[in-house]
């Protein structure tokens, strides 16, 4: 059996200094810098930010690192180490959404929607890119990019926002728009504020309800992974990630549907009436009762019960009982496979051979459709159940997956 293989992260030194002399090789000069921002993993809480809801990432020791220098146009350069004799280039004078195709989109996004938003200080750039997150993995390679170039840019074009939480918000803001906007990848907020707001050690509990301050939409909670004994293995199916397909889309407009029907503003105020009472199954039952549509239906059940899980799993990790932590994980695994149908075999094969090597808890993360999974696993027992789960899947005759090392790291920074 094949071996699995292991990500790690790059240094700050070694991944600032590979951006670099990409900018370098591409541009015959020196970068103004070099920004980096994390990839994330959710720990629970899926299909629940665009409803309103509650999430819980930390972000990745992961990193894309880009090297930038301001322009005096409005012309942009980007090149990638994927391909680093190919040069994009675009125009920010008069680019319209969907202006821009391929992988460019996402850092000429940034720019535009800074733009847009009345930044008009913002120009062109020329930019270089170098990154460890693995691409089409669920674990938000994207917001590690629109991210860490929305830093740059308010780096070196002063706008000041980069120093706080709250002024960072507007650079999610311009993130966000990126990607829905100019990349046609529809997301919710879950990535770009835990790729700018995450701390190390802690997860954010992220709550998306609209008209909330920075500060009250984020509470830092402790993950003591150490402590408890245990390990977050991460593991990559390396089956095909694809959130511009569709899919994704269709379950947002699905849950706007039930809200239109239900009278309400969002699932968040479903999810907080059925959640608040003592037998919550009725309440949701009763809920559940004015949809006609089983899709529908199914839509809801899970957005409903998954929000909830969250405060459930921030309690029982505070209170020490992995056990129910680990039951969350599998609960949450089981509604997005079979009520909001977001799996695919390689994600169902992986968390249910986690499972059975002893993990406490295994789900999917991320929006699904292929990408990877997490499991809350005893300490060294990480490399073990990910090569389990590799044996599996060359047994299936499914692409080989990789693992990475998981821990709760630092948001987006300047790193030289």
């Amino acid at each position: 059996m094949t071996s699995v293989e292991f990500i790690e992260p790059m240094n700050d030194a070694e991944g600032a200094a590979r951006a670099a002399e990409l900018f370098k090789q591409a541009y015959g000069k020196e970068p103004a810098g070099v920004w980096a921002a994390p990839g994330r993993v959710n720990l629970i809480g899926e299909h629940t930010d665009y409803n309103a809801g509650l999430c819980l990432p930390i972000a990745l020791p992961h990193r894309t690192y880009i090297a930038l220098s301001p322009r005096d146009d409005t012309s942009v350069r980007v090149v990638s180490d994927l391909a680093s004799d190919v040069i994009a280039e675009a125009d920010l004078d008069g680019l319209e959404a969907g202006g821009v195709d391929g992988w460019a989109a996402y850092p000429v996004g940034v720019a535009w929607a800074l733009r847009n938003a009345g930044f008009d200080g913002v120009q062109g750039f020329d930019a270089a890119f170098s990154s460890c997150v693995p691409l089409g993995s669920g674990l938000s390679s994207s917001a590690a990019m629109t991210c860490s170039t929305a830093l740059a840019l308010d780096d070196v074009y002063s706008l000041g926002f980069g120093d706080t939480d709250e002024g960072r918000v507007t650079l999610i803001n311009a993130a966000i728009a990126s990607e829905n906007d100019m990349a046609g990848a529809s997301t919710g907020g879950l990535d770009q504020n835990a790729s700018m707001r995450c701390t190390p050690d802690h997860a954010i509990r992220l709550d998306c309800r609209p008209g909330l301050s920075a500060v009250d939409s984020v509470q830092q909670e402790v993950f003591d992974l150490e402590g408890h004994g245990l390990e977050l293995l991460v593991l990559d199916t390396r089956a095909p990630h694809q959130l511009n397909d569709g899919q994704y889309a269709q379950r947002r407009e699905t849950c706007e549907e039930a809200v239109r029907i239900l009278g309400v503003a969002n699932l968040r105020e479903v999810a907080d009436l059925v959640n608040a009472q003592a037998d919550s199954s009725t309440a949701l039952d009763g809920v559940l009762d004015r949809l006609d549509d089983e899709t529908i239906r199914k839509r809801v059940r899970h957005v409903v019960t998954e929000i909830g899980r969250v405060d459930d799993f921030v309690r029982a990790f505070a209170d020490g009982d992995m056990q129910t932590a680990g039951e969350l994980f599998n609960a949450s695994h089981d509604s997005l496979r079979d009520d909001y149908e977001v799996t695919v075999p390689e994600l169902d094969v992986a968390v249910e051979v986690a499972r059975n090597e002893g993990a406490l808890g295994a789900r999917m993360t991320g929006g699904g459709f292929g990408g990877s999974i997490i499991a809350l696993v005893n300490a060294g027992e990480s490399q073990r159940i990910a090569q389990a789960i590799c044996d599996e899947f060359e047994r299936r005759g499914f692409v080989l997956p990789r693992a990475l090392p998981a821990q709760a790291s630092a948001s987006a920074r300047r790193v030289q």
